[in-house]
């Protein structure tokens, strides 16, 4: 039997990927940030998956206003490095998993949760960069990433997007989906994007440290408040694109504790300001079994 052992939350800002592939992670404004993910890249060789299933929200990249889904799973072999329009980062192809892709679809559907299938598509920064920041940064053409990762891609950018309480109880279903596929292999699921932040209009550049925090201890400690923090509130205190943070609640909805089994322990809280015109929250959770 496949089995959830962590979770890892991540913001995904694009500035922390052009910081990376532009060799300025020593520089002094980016120094704190990336001394921040030190514990998560050995975290991450010292707990390898087999697999992780990452949720994160596509730029226009894959969708545009033609079409978006609410909920994308990738299902393909391979997703490559998205063009976003200054050509597309120096990373590797991302590998995926089809059969758990799969096997999770046919599960979440029939638990009543409405997936698009792809089975086609490029993956921009909102996948890449968390990857970079929990696996390294070697070359494209040198390196493959660590697992096969399953790309999970969220509407959280055009409204109507989903509440979190939608994906809150979209992570219990996803977690038992995994725990039905008839494999003994090891997963991660990860949230991305977030965390306060806007980027047009009158507030932009809004960043609200009490808000961000007070959301990290919700997640770690209180998921259920997490999940019942309405859409305005994050929109009032959180800025415009704070609504990332619904994602988050995909990952954490699937953990042990909130289906019956004992609390995660926090391996990792890490929190910063300001990178790019954005917030940064980090946190890793490992189940207890």
């Amino acid at each position: 039997m496949a089995k959830i052992t962590a979770s890892v939350f991540t913001s995904h800002v694009p500035a922390i990927g052009a910081a990376l592939d532009l060799g300025k992670t020593q520089e002094p404004y980016w120094q704190p940030l990336f001394k921040g993910y030190e514990y998560g890249k050995q975290w991450m060789k010292d707990n390898k998956p087999d697999v992780v299933f990452l949720v994160y929200n596509d730029h226009a990249t894959a969708f545009s206003l033609d079409m978006i889904p609410t909920f994308a799973i990738g299902t393909a072999a391979q997703f490559q490095p998205a063009d976003e329009g200054w050509g597309p980062r120096p990373v590797p192809v991302v590998h995926g998993h089809p059969e758990l892709a799969s096997h999770i679809a046919q599960s979440v559907i029939q638990q009543d949760f409405d997936l698009t299938i792809v089975n086609k598509m490029d993956v921009d920064h909102g996948l890449t960069v968390p990857l970079s920041l929990m696996c390294g940064q070697p070359p494209a053409d040198k390196f493959e990433w660590p697992c096969p990762v399953i790309p999970f891609a969220v509407n959280v950018v055009q409204y109507p997007v989903p509440s979190g309480q939608r994906c809150f109880n979209l992570g219990k279903a996803i977690r038992k989906a995994i725990e039905s596929y008839d494999e003994d292999i090891n997963v991660h699921i990860w949230g991305t994007g977030g965390m306060s932040h806007q980027l047009q209009g009158a507030r932009a550049g809004l960043i609200n440290k009490e808000f961000d925090n007070a959301f990290l201890d919700k997640l770690i400690s209180d998921p259920q408040a997490a999940a019942d923090t309405p859409h305005i509130d994050y929109v009032r205190d959180a800025g415009s694109e704070g609504i990332e943070l619904v994602m988050w609640l995909i990952a954490r909805g699937a953990m042990n504790d909130v289906n019956g089994g004992k609390a995660p322990i926090l391996k990792k809280r890490f929190y910063h300001v300001p990178a790019s015109n954005t917030a940064v929250g980090h946190v890793i959770l490992e189940n207890q079994f």
